[in-house]
């Protein structure tokens, strides 16, 4: 038989052909391996964002001062949070064991962060106006994320 009439492959390309597949693979199962461990990195920071958002939202929604039919509850004097009326009452709280709703009840799953909102006691000035300025902190597995933001006496 001559070598006209033979078909297939022979052995040295069978192998070859199995080690070019072998080191594609290879490299294409350790770049997904590497896009999935360090996709759940900018979850984790995105989850710790909305926890800051969130928070900076309710304190920046509450009155600049103490209306005057409220009784003065802050957390300093040992108030919670669904009787904070005003952003000056935020001063000093934070959790320590996990994000909790305004009741105080531990949310499931964000027990690893931690938020500090600090609020500048004096007014500061933006422009002519008067202003609080409220910065939310949240500890997190990835870090800190901190935002800012202002309550004007408008």
């Amino acid at each position: 038989m001559s070598k006209r009439h033979a078909r297939g492959f022979t052995l040295i390309e069978l192998i070859f052909f199995i080690v070019v597949v072998g080191v594609g693979l290879a490299g294409i199962v350790s770049v997904s391996t590497t896009v999935v461990k360090s996709s759940a990195e900018p979850m984790v920071r995105k989850q710790a964002l909305a926890v800051a958002q969130s928070l900076l939202e309710e304190i920046l929604l509450k009155n600049y001062s103490r209306p005057t039919d409220s009784t003065a509850v802050s957390f300093a004097n040992g108030g919670t949070r669904n009787q904070f009326d005003t952003v000056t009452d935020y001063i000093g709280y934070n959790t320590a064991g996990g994000i909790v709703d305004v009741t105080g009840t531990a949310v499931a799953g964000l027990g690893s962060y931690n938020i500090s909102p600090a609020v500048s006691v004096g007014p500061d000035t933006l422009g002519t106006l008067a202003v609080l300025k409220v910065v939310v902190s949240v500890t997190g597995p990835q870090g800190v994320v901190t935002l800012t933001g202002y309550r004007g006496n408008y």
